[in-house]
């Protein structure tokens, strides 16, 4: 870690080249496309260059392409005038303008529709925009960071991706590595969760061995983390929420977890990666009755993901 307010563990090659990349854009004014799995921390990489820029002390604005309506989108990013559209009362304005000298993140900019990404690409290319009913051209003031966990180069061979808008993004980029491919990671960075999580609940702890047992550590550093990052913090607050001793064994932690060591030990059967996640997924949703949330809650990872993983898995 590095002196800055947002924390990013780089102990292993991977996460340490990550890091030296990052620290290498800072203080540029250039687009950034971040990449990888869900989970593995993508917008707290976009933070941690926001603040140790030029433009920490400016704002840092986040628009989620995924999870806001297509019209939603375009009005949180450009702004509207009075009378824009049915329910626009006053002048509104947009992240590219609260934003200027800062930064704007689009988080999963993949799920923006075609119509979306000629606007963004116009924005990029011209540095400038109009808030939506409106004929005031302004300048844009701010450096935007694009993430996604998507496969851009699939996308624009499948249509569903401006080819143009790919490689205007594509000039500074950086893979964020899953959890599974930097496991040096996984022990310092649970030492960080329970660091912070650990007064959350009332059980601060000084050290990672006054923690967990070591075959809960071992645990921890031999699965695979489909959810990466997000789902081993999701997993140590399941230990600190559940666990009854002072210190967290092998149980203590969420059932896909288990299930997985569990299988991955059993002699004489060896069974994939995919096999075992298919099996916690489908033991939690059948306990839970299939509450998504809750069953996503236990799991580790995010509701989406494990929509996509049910639809995948033939879980319906």
């Amino acid at each position: 870690m590095t002196a800055t307010n947002i924390a990013w563990v780089a102990v292993s090659p991977a996460s340490q080249r990550v890091l030296e990349l990052a620290e290498k854009l800072a203080d540029t004014a250039t687009t950034v496309l971040i990449t990888g799995e869900s989970g593995t921390g993508k917008d707290q990489l976009a933070r941690w260059i926001h603040e140790r820029g030029a433009r920490r002390d400016a704002p840092f604005l986040k628009i989620d392409c995924a999870s806001l309506p297509p019209e939603l989108v375009e009005s949180e990013l450009f702004g509207h005038e009075r009378g824009a559209f049915t329910g626009a009362v006053a002048r509104k304005p947009g992240r590219l303008e609260m934003a200027q000298g800062g930064t704007i993140v689009l988080d999963e900019v993949a799920a923006l529709t075609l119509g979306m990404q000629a606007k963004l690409l116009r924005v990029l290319e011209e540095r400038a925009f109009e808030r939506l009913g409106g004929t005031e051209t302004l300048r844009m003031d701010a450096r935007l960071m694009a993430l996604t966990n998507a496969n851009l180069p699939e996308a624009v061979a499948a249509g569903r991706f401006r080819e143009d808008l790919f490689f205007r993004l594509n000039v500074l980029a950086i893979a964020v590595p899953p959890l599974r491919e930097r496991r040096e990671d996984i022990a310092p960075l649970a030492a960080h969760f329970l660091e912070r999580l650990g007064p959350v609940h009332g059980r601060p702890f000084t050290t990672l061995d006054a923690a967990l047992e070591p075959e809960a550590l071992q645990l921890l550093e031999s699965y695979e983390w489909p959810g990466n990052v997000r789902e081993l913090k999701n997993a140590i607050e399941h230990a600190l929420v559940f666990a009854k001793e002072s210190r967290f064994g092998p149980g203590d932690f969420p059932e896909i977890v288990r299930a997985a060591a569990k299988a991955g030990g059993a002699a004489g059967e060896l069974r994939s990666l995919e096999e075992i996640e298919r099996e916690a997924i489908q033991q939690t949703l059948e306990r839970t009755r299939y509450k998504i949330g809750q069953a996503a809650e236990i799991l580790g990872i995010s509701r989406k993901t494990l929509l996509e993983k049910r639809k995948k898995f033939g879980l319906l």
